[in-house]
């Protein structure tokens, strides 16, 4: 088995623990929100426009941040002695890359799986689109992991930024 593939998917568990400290908090606030009514006539694309900018856009900067920061790893690679580098040179990553790393990584699967699940809940009937969409939301996370385990081991949002997850 590929150890590295491993170590990244225990790394990003680590970040997920990091991420529900910031939903409870959100929940804290949007639970009492929705059980007051304040959104309860919002529709479907607000409430996903919204959702996305409280949890998908701050959660993807944060780890932009940090994998283009000085340690260039989110707290997860740090504890499993990851960091992300450069594919061509093996030095850090600009901003710029590491948020649209971050942005195939984190909101587009998502806002995918919100969107999914806001019109499956809000729907009496599931059309096409949404069952793309909800097959979308599954599909796209385990290509994440299936790439882990084959060729070089990068996912497609590494090649994208440019990156490799290396060994800090």
């Amino acid at each position: 088995m590929n150890s590295e593939a491993w170590r990244r998917i225990v790394a990003w568990l680590v970040d997920w623990l990091c991420f529900l400290v910031w939903l409870a908090a959100l929940a804290a606030i949007g639970i009492p929100l929705y059980l007051s009514g304040v959104t309860g006539e919002w529709s479907a694309a607000t409430t996903n426009v919204v959702s996305a900018l409280v949890t998908a856009v701050p959660l993807t900067i944060f780890l932009a941040v940090l994998e283009s920061g000085t340690r260039q790893a989110t707290v997860g690679k740090r504890v499993l002695g990851l960091k992300v580098v450069g594919a061509r040179d093996g030095g850090r990553l600009s901003f710029a890359s590491a948020l649209l790393r971050n942005a195939l990584k984190v909101a587009v699967p998502w806002t995918i799986g919100h969107a999914a699940a806001i019109g499956l809940v809000g729907s009496s009937e599931v059309g096409p689109g949404l069952m793309i969409l909800t097959a979308a939301a599954y599909v796209l996370p385990v290509v994440y992991v299936v790439t882990l385990f084959v060729g070089e081991g990068r996912t497609p949002y590494d090649r994208a930024g440019g990156d490799r997850v290396v060994r800090a």
